[in-house]
């Protein structure tokens, strides 16, 4: 019967119906304000979300798998090999010494990502700034002599005085970003490394609707205006050493790009 009622509808609904089924998660919408698309998500807070990282992450650690995005874990690493450049660019202008800050961080993915390559160096401090339930996880499983867990930009910056600042995917999750940038700034970062964030012709609120095979959430999302993005970091006397695409890919409609940003040192 199914294949009787699939050969009268005309191929071009059947294509039409499986592009539709195909687009169902990604990111959608043009949203008036980030108020809108929060009425419309479900939020990334879930203890749901928590625990699926959590778990993909402990595999990593314990040498259970080789690397872990998203809660997604793969049979290699994917490495950003230009976050990983800037990386050693902020080290060897430290003498081997690398201090990150890494806000939004979760449970330390890009740490672990980036381990054999960190483990060269002279020293290592990986501190990682996020929600409250990941900083509890993280203090409970994963924190060690090198990878640190704080609840605040503050307590870590005073502990720690790190170099660089990595942004990996959470700006575009940042109701008020740039607010949010200009208190973190005020640490005077030598180094700050921008991955994997959308821009688009201009600024714009989509929701993004995450596939449950990752895990069930949905949550505002903000494409940057790439020129507005890069005049406010150059307000805050950084300029751009390289930029380059990420992994999440590009689009007739957006792009997913990075940065290596330094500070202008005033003479």
């Amino acid at each position: 019967m199914k294949q009787l009622i699939k050969s009268l509808i005309p191929p071009i609904i059947v294509d039409t119906l499986r592009k539709l089924k195909f687009n169902k998660y990604g990111w959608h919408g043009n949203y008036k304000n980030w108020e809108e698309a929060k009425k419309a998500s479900t939020g990334y807070d879930s203890d749901a979300i928590l625990q699926k990282v959590r778990l993909s992450l402990l595999k990593v650690k314990n040498g259970e798998a080789v690397y872990e995005r998203d809660s997604v874990i793969f049979d290699e690493i994917q490495y950003s090999w230009p976050l990983l450049s800037g990386l050693l660019l902020a080290a060897s202008n430290a003498k081997g010494n690398l201090r990150v800050l890494d806000f939004g961080g979760s449970l330390g993915s890009t740490y672990y990502q980036n381990k054999k390559f960190l483990d060269q160096l002279n020293s290592v401090s990986w501190s990682v700034v996020e929600q409250k339930h990941f900083v509890d996880a993280g203090k409970k499983d994963f924190e060690d002599e090198r990878l640190k867990f704080y609840y605040d930009v503050t307590a870590c910056v005073k502990e720690q005085k790190p170099n660089v600042l990595v942004l990996s995917s959470v700006l575009q999750y940042i109701e008020k970003p740039y607010e949010l940038m200009d208190e973190i700034l005020k640490n005077d970062f030598e180094f700050i490394i921008i991955d994997r964030t959308p821009f688009a012709n201009k600024e714009t609120i989509k929701l993004q609707i995450v596939p449950p095979n990752i895990y069930a959430a949905s949550y505002p999302c903000r494409f940057f205006d790439e020129v507005l993005f890069l005049e406010y970091f150059a307000s805050k006397d950084y300029k751009t050493v390289e930029d380059f695409y990420a992994l999440d890919g590009i689009s007739n409609e957006y792009k997913f790009k990075g940065f290596i940003m330094q500070k202008v040192k005033n003479v």
